[in-house]
Parts: structure tokens; C-alpha cells; sequence
């Protein structure tokens, strides 16, 4: 009476009706097991333009015919347009510069090479064209205004979008460019960051931080050390004297230069080979920011007229604090995982290259 057939006989008569053999009911299990294994087959349908997965074909096809798809379809083909280059010319163009540099280390004549700036490929970060702060467009809506202190206090008014500690600030057109890539290019929310849902388009991430009040900069926690090189922290320090100047902080000794540089009266300079690699540094504009005081008293007056008030130097003290123990971290980690991977030896030639 413990059996499957007998319960299921049961839970007939409840509802009057006629009982069913036992061959009957096997051949019904099975059917029923067979049933079971279609539905539990992945049947779903991924869309990878929309970035939406979909339970039953047509269902999908429905979705391809639809506006929507169509109009990411074609967002989507206009930014995957890449150009790809082929494998072979890099390889033979990488043969002819070893062979000409091997050459000219035979060369005991050659001592000095001229240096010529144009060749350098510059290390600077690429904007995009569509980043709304290059034509001094809002981040969150299509308002544009003549200079960017006037887009900022467009922001400020419209949307109660303040820079955090701009006191401290050293480049705020490049972190304005920044906002604008993480919105125009990642179509991220500026508040959410990494954390919360993706979109698929920037006006979809405007019309997100708009409708939840995210028109604001998150700087708090681990994005301090993404916005580092914006900020710079040490009028914060007790020991910072305002007086000094930063260039004379640091007394750097002045090297001999008459043997491994020469100016010609042409104004070119060339300089030995073993100074090469020096020649060839590029620092970003973010290392070696210049402070516009101008423009930032401007957006500080606009700040004071709408009651914004001076960064407390505690806080600003311990962002300073928090920024220097993340970088410390961060060294730390590259070391072990230079030395796990025996790559701190930058000098090294590889023993295999494929």
C-alpha cells in the first residue's frame, strides 16, 4: 500500500475515478519522465547586442523584429567597427628595427643620435569624440554652455552636482574628461560606479541619475585611489608649509649634462644613446597637473552662493591617509606577484618568444 501506483489510485477515487492498472501506470511515468526531460533542456536564446536572454525561440525572433533590437543593432555594428591590422607587418617592421639597431651598435663612430620629438608616440589617454565635456555639454543632459565653469554651474544648479574636496583639486579639466568617458564611453552611472545594473546607452545612464539622484561623484572607500591622480592631498598635512614653494621642497642636485647632450644653433637637440629611454618618457598631463586657480575660484563662488561650505580637514586628512595606505597595498601586491612571476628583472631578455 506504500507504493506509487497505490497513492496514485488513491488520489483517483478522491476525485471518482476509475482506478488504472499497473502496466498502465509505468507507461504513464515514463511519458511523464520524457516530458520532464524536454522542459529541463536550455531551450533560452541570448541576444548579444541587447544583452538579454530569451526562454523560447520565437520569443527571440519576436525580440529581432522589434524597434528596439533594431536600434541597438545598429549602435552596436557602429561601435564594433575596429580596424584590425594585419600580424605579418608588425613582425617584419620589429625584424628591420633589430636589425638596424644591432647594426648601429657596431657602428664605434655613431656616438650620438639625434633625437627628433616627432617620432614619439605620445602616451596620452584618448577621448572620445562624442564626450560631452569637449563641447562643454552637460554630463547629464544635452544643455550646453559657453565655458566649462558655466557647464559646472549649469551641474550644480540643475542637477546639485558638486566636485568633492575641490579645494584640493589640480586638474579639473581632466577629471571633468574622465566623468564624460565613464559616462559617453562605459555608459556607467557616476554614483553606482562598477556596483550597480549596466546600460546600454548614455542617455539611458543620464536618465538613471537623474530619476535616482545619482547626479553625484562617488569618492569614498576604493574610488579614492580612482581618482588619485586628480587630487592632490598635501595642504592637508599638518607639516605643509603654505609658504614654500613645491619645486624647492625637494633639492635635486644639477648634473653635468656638456658630454651626453648638444644643442645646435638650429635649436634641435640630440643626445647620446645611453639617454634614450629618458628621452623617450612621456608624462600624462594627470602627473604633472597644472592648478587653473581661476577657474577654480569661479566654481567656488558658485559652490559658496548655494551654501556649499569648506571640506572639513579632518576628512580631507583621512582620504589623504586612506589614499596613501591603498597605494601602499597596491605596491605591495605588484611586488609579490613580480617576484611570484619572476618579472621584476625588466631588463631581462626572455628566453622563449613565440
Amino acid at each position: 500500500y506504500k507504493t506509487d501506483w497505490h497513492r496514485y489510485n488513491l488520489k483517483r477515487k478522491v476525485v471518482n475515478l476509475p482506478p488504472v492498472t499497473s502496466e498502465d501506470f509505468q507507461q504513464r511515468v515514463l511519458q511523464q519522465r520524457e516530458k520532464d526531460a524536454l522542459q529541463t533542456q536550455d531551450t533560452s536564446v541570448f541576444c548579444k547586442v541587447c544583452r538579454k536572454s530569451f526562454g523560447s525561440a520565437p520569443a527571440f525572433e519576436n525580440h529581432l523584429n522589434s524597434k528596439r533590437h533594431k536600434e541597438s543593432l545598429i549602435n552596436f555594428t557602429s561601435d564594433s567597427l575596429v580596424t584590425v591590422e594585419s600580424i605579418s607587418e608588425p613582425l617584419i617592421q620589429a625584424r628591420k628595427e633589430n636589425k638596424d639597431t644591432s647594426d648601429n651598435d657596431k657602428d664605434d663612430d655613431s656616438d650620438i643620435e639625434e633625437i627628433d620629438s616627432d617620432e614619439w608616440d605620445e602616451d596620452e589617454e584618448e577621448v572620445s569624440e562624442n564626450n560631452p565635456i569637449l563641447k562643454n555639454n552637460c554630463l547629464f543632459c544635452n544643455h550646453h554652455s559657453a565655458t566649462m565653469t558655466k557647464n559646472l554651474k549649469h551641474m550644480s544648479i540643475d542637477h546639485s552636482f558638486f566636485i568633492p574636496d575641490i579645494e584640493y583639486i589640480v586638474d579639473i579639466k581632466g577629471l571633468l574628461l574622465y566623468l564624460g568617458e565613464k559616462v559617453c564611453k562605459f555608459y556607467m552611472c557616476l554614483w553606482c560606479n562598477w556596483r550597480g545594473r549596466e546600460f546600454h546607452s548614455m542617455e539611458a545612464a543620464q536618465t538613471h541619475m537623474k530619476d535616482k539622484g545619482h547626479c553625484k561623484m562617488l569618492h569614498e572607500g576604493a574610488a579614492l585611489a580612482e581618482y588619485e591622480s586628480f587630487y592632490n592631498y598635501s595642504q592637508s598635512y599638518p607639516d605643509h608649509n603654505v609658504e614654500m614653494d613645491i619645486d624647492q621642497e625637494v633639492n635635486i642636485p644639477v648634473l653635468d649634462d656638456d658630454d651626453f647632450q648638444l644643442t645646435l644653433p638650429s635649436g634641435a637637440t640630440i643626445g647620446h644613446r645611453l639617454l634614450l629611454r629618458y628621452y623617450k618618457q612621456h608624462f600624462s598631463p594627470n602627473q604633472v597637473a597644472i592648478t587653473n586657480k581661476t577657474k577654480i575660484n569661479k566654481v567656488l563662488s558658485s559652490y559658496r552662493a548655494l551654501g556649499w561650505t569648506s571640506t572639513d580637514k579632518i576628512a580631507a586628512e583621512r582620504k589623504a591617509k586612506d589614499i596613501k595606505y591603498m597605494k601602499m597595498i597596491q605596491n605591495k601586491y605588484f611586488m609579490r606577484l613580480g617576484v611570484k612571476s619572476n618579472k621584476l628583472q625588466k631588463y631581462f631578455r626572455p628566453q622563449v618568444n613565440f
